[in-house]
């Protein structure tokens, strides 16, 4: 991995992807206590940044592979952002989904055009479906966040923030990320190295599935116990990526975890401040820069949010529990 492969990525994206704003609210500031700048990738393809990655892999692929087709494994966000990708580019597509994701998530996929196949999250192992489906079918397997051209897609956000920033003239921030096996925050630590070496990433994840954070801790792969059980389905991963670990080990702060209803109130005041919909393992970095400002530093702090698709009565609940 490298920024050459992130700018190639930029590139091939241009024209393909949306721009997302980098966006502020003095309700927030005051709550959080400094300036909090939010990158809305909910407003992306699909509703998350993982559109970012699906076509940086798609668009990379040599011709014959893509005719073939691609399969991916994904409780959504990936599965969705690969499925318009494949549909844009004329290929087959196969998404393996645990059957508890939120139902949008998977009529949304079925909808653009996927062949979607359910598991039971935890007793089957959707490697091994993803495995055998892509040998028996020749298909090429696109990884969630252990791919390098996946990684390469998602540090085109960072390059933006990176400029972004710039205009604002924000030097120094800690950049919170949703993370899960690490594909956003390592992409986005290699472009703002590159582009904006003041700004620094933090992972954040939600409470009993907090293994990139003890793994950072530790500095060794730390793997969680559960599978299933959270409403913030979108970042729950069996452990770091072997890939984008040591991406994180390398330039990333402590990570920080939060617990449901730190979510759950950010994504409700996404929703009255800023007009945004996000799904609540989107709104965990939001929650990180509104209630934990002891473990942030400066003045300015920048969240990511990383995907909006909540299904109606989860976020009903967040906007009832916080009303006030």
């Amino acid at each position: 991995m490298n920024i050459d492969m992130i700018r190639a990525a930029q590139k091939r994206l241009d024209g393909h992807g949306r721009r997302t704003p980098l966006l502020n609210s003095p309700f927030l500031d005051e709550i959080a206590g400094r300036r909090v700048w939010v990158k809305p990738e909910c407003l992306q393809h699909t509703g998350s940044f993982k559109f970012r990655g699906g076509w940086s892999a798609l668009s990379a692929m040599e011709p014959e592979a893509r005719k073939r087709g691609v399969i991916a494994f994904s409780s959504g966000n990936h599965g969705q952002g690969v499925a318009l990708a494949a549909a844009r580019h004329g290929a087959p597509v196969v998404i393996v989904m645990p059957s508890d994701a939120p139902k949008m998530k998977i009529d949304n996929t079925r909808a653009l055009g996927a062949e979607v196949v359910l598991y039971d999250r935890a007793n089957e192992d959707r490697d091994a479906i993803a495995a055998k489906l892509s040998s028996e079918r020749g298909l090429t397997l696109i990884k969630p966040f252990d791919e390098p051209q996946v990684i390469a897609g998602q540090g085109t956000c960072g390059l933006e923030i990176a400029e972004q920033a710039r205009a604002e003239g924000i030097a120094n921030a800690d950049v919170l990320i949703c993370c899960g096996g690490g594909g956003f925050a390592s992409g986005m630590a290699l472009a703002l190295e590159a582009d904006a070496p003041g700004l620094r990433v933090r992972a954040v994840e939600p409470e009993e599935f907090d293994d990139m954070a003890r793994s950072l801790a530790s500095g060794v792969i730390e793997s969680n116990t559960r599978r299933a059980g959270s409403l913030c389905d979108a970042i729950i991963t069996p452990q770091p990526g072997d890939l984008t670990f040591p991406i994180l080990s390398r330039l990333a702060g402590p990570g920080i975890v939060v617990t449901e209803d730190e979510a759950l109130h950010a994504m409700a005041l996404a929703f009255s401040r800023l007009k945004l919909v996000a799904e609540p393992g989107g709104a965990v970095a939001l929650a990180a820069a509104l209630f934990h400002g002891g473990d942030l530093q400066g003045e300015d702090v920048i969240a990511t949010i990383s995907g909006g698709n909540v299904d109606a009565e989860v976020f009903r609940m967040a906007l009832e529990r916080f009303a006030a």
